[in-house]
């Protein structure tokens, strides 16, 4: 798992996984990806450094016959035409479905994640999150052959000697059997599993915790979730610390300088005059903090180092974000979803349930968008865009509230 491809991968995770769809800058002409160019390409990276632990016949049975998947390469290549706001984000990954789905997955696997928190130190309630926001529970692992996405980008376009890495630490985990041909597939850029590993942080954090002989991310539930506290665990996790909490700031305080990076003493930040957002004093448990805050005038956190451990796992502050107020509503039932503070916008983002409301209205007033998934794509953004125009608003394809209840109201 390395940091610069996870932001790479969290484009497919949002799209294909958990409600968001790729921009149509994702659907513009597939480029050129020559078969025999390929095959030649195949033949030559055989022989290299980076395939010495595969043998011939693991080489062989995994390419002969491949094809290129120059799908993968628009992916590799877009330019998102949008940049979501984080109250969007969070409305979709923190929704009171998975809240919801994360709880009984919590409760179902307790045994299990209650001995991986003893080992580990990381707290049953992360390992679910984290579960949660890279694959809705299980729910959506990816479908994509492995073998053929990381061939493909190991071939053509950029980083190349980047995915021939990974390519071949798939080729190593079908060689070990720890994963069968039929069952490695996921994202385009090649992260798999319950918790979406890519093949060298397979090798560096899989576990087998079942006991079956095989670290198995797939179909093992109790694999996948030991692999992902080893993996915090690894990336620096300190038990018995909160990943930090929502703060007050005092009138006037100065924001110019908040990063989580910048780390103070909790006792510093009490003198600055910042509290919970309770109002009650900042708590002990957290030695030192940075301030975070994600969009100017929303909400404010103070963050620790294990939330700096929940960035190694996909580097995006709003990711982290994610899963850290995940855990927190699946750990307590009383927790609101929404935080104390507002986000700054007069138009919050949609549920996934409110999502398929909005293509149900949208497909009730004539626009071919396909079916009420949840997804937004471009279909579904065009008929916003035409419902947007009609309605006087503005027409940016976005999927808020504001339109919602516009739609609502003319049914």
């Amino acid at each position: 798992m390395i940091l610069h491809h996870r932001l790479l991968r969290l484009a497919w995770a949002l799209a294909a996984g958990l409600g968001f769809a790729l921009p149509a800058a994702a659907q513009d002409a597939t480029p050129s990806a020559d078969p025999a160019e390929f095959s030649a390409c195949l033949a030559r990276l055989k022989g290299t450094a980076a395939f010495s632990a595969v043998s011939g016949a693991t080489y062989a049975q995994a390419t002969t016959g491949l094809a290129p998947d120059p799908s993968v390469l628009v992916l590799l290549n877009r330019q998102p035409e949008f940049t979501t706001p984080v109250w969007d984000y969070l409305a979709m990954l923190d929704d009171a479905e998975r809240v919801q789905d994360g709880r009984a997955a919590f409760a179902k696997w307790q045994g299990t994640l209650q001995k991986i928190e003893q080992q580990t130190g990381v707290p049953a309630a992360i390992v679910t999150g984290v579960w949660g926001v890279e694959s809705n529970f299980g729910q959506n692992l990816g479908g994509r052959p492995l073998v053929q996405s990381l061939a493909t980008l190991s071939c053509f376009g950029r980083r190349q000697s980047y995915f021939r890495g990974e390519f071949a630490a798939a080729l190593r985990i079908l060689q070990e059997g720890h994963i069968p041909a039929d069952k490695l597939t996921g994202s385009w850029a090649g992260a798999f599993g319950q918790t979406q590993f890519m093949p060298s942080t397979f090798f560096a954090n899989a576990v087998d915790f079942d006991g079956d002989g095989r670290r198995d991310i797939v179909d093992s539930v109790p694999d996948a979730l030991a692999s992902t506290a080893k993996f915090l665990q690894n990336a620096g996790w300190r038990p018995g610390q909160p990943w930090g909490f929502e703060v007050r700031l005092p009138q006037g305080f100065d924001t110019s300088g908040a990063s989580r990076k910048a780390k103070q003493p909790i006792a510093a930040w009490r003198r600055a005059g910042l509290t919970l957002a309770s109002g009650q004093p900042l708590p002990d448990d957290l030695p030192s903090a940075g301030l975070m805050i994600p969009a100017a005038g929303g909400p404010a956190f103070l963050v620790g180092r294990n939330f700096d451990a929940l960035y190694r796992y996909n580097a995006s502050e709003n990711y982290a974000l994610a899963i850290a107020h995940l855990a927190d509503l699946i750990a307590d039932p009383a927790a609101p979803i929404a935080f104390v503070t507002p986000w700054p916008t007069d138009d919050p983002g949609l549920s996934r349930a409110e999502n398929r409301e909005l293509q149900t209205l949208l497909l009730a007033r004539g626009h071919d968008i396909g079916s009420a998934d949840g997804l937004i794509g471009a279909k579904t953004r065009e008929a916003i865009q035409a419902e947007q125009q009609r309605l006087g608003m503005k027409a940016d394809g976005r999927a808020g509230q504001k339109l919602l209840a516009a739609l609502r109201r003319r049914e």
